[in-house]
């Protein structure tokens, strides 16, 4: 399934119910699950940006409504980006024209 990085950054909004952040990662759990994808892990970080996620979905539709879903909600600004394994790096360079 692929992969993706979901990067986030606070709202003002987000930052004042920050205390609410590990329920609101529950129920991401259970909208992912239920659109067949999944979280894989959920970091905290310091930085440009709050938290990062890795995902993954079965396809970059499903991804992309996810991430639009989230950032509806208003407590995070997303970014995501497609991430490719090794082996598909390696698919891919050697498939190089």
């Amino acid at each position: 399934m692929p992969a993706y990085i979901m990067l986030n950054r606070y709202t003002s909004q987000g930052s004042a119910k920050v205390r609410q952040s590990p329920g609101r990662i529950d129920a991401l759990k259970q909208l992912f699950k239920a659109n067949g994808a999944e979280i894989k892990q959920v970091f905290l970080v310091m930085g440009n940006y709050d938290t990062v996620l890795v995902v993954e979905a079965p396809d970059d539709e499903t991804c992309a409504r996810l991430s639009l879903t989230i950032g509806a909600a208003g407590n995070v600004r997303v970014e995501t980006l497609r991430a490719f394994t090794e082996d598909e790096f390696r698919r891919i360079v050697s498939a190089m024209l």
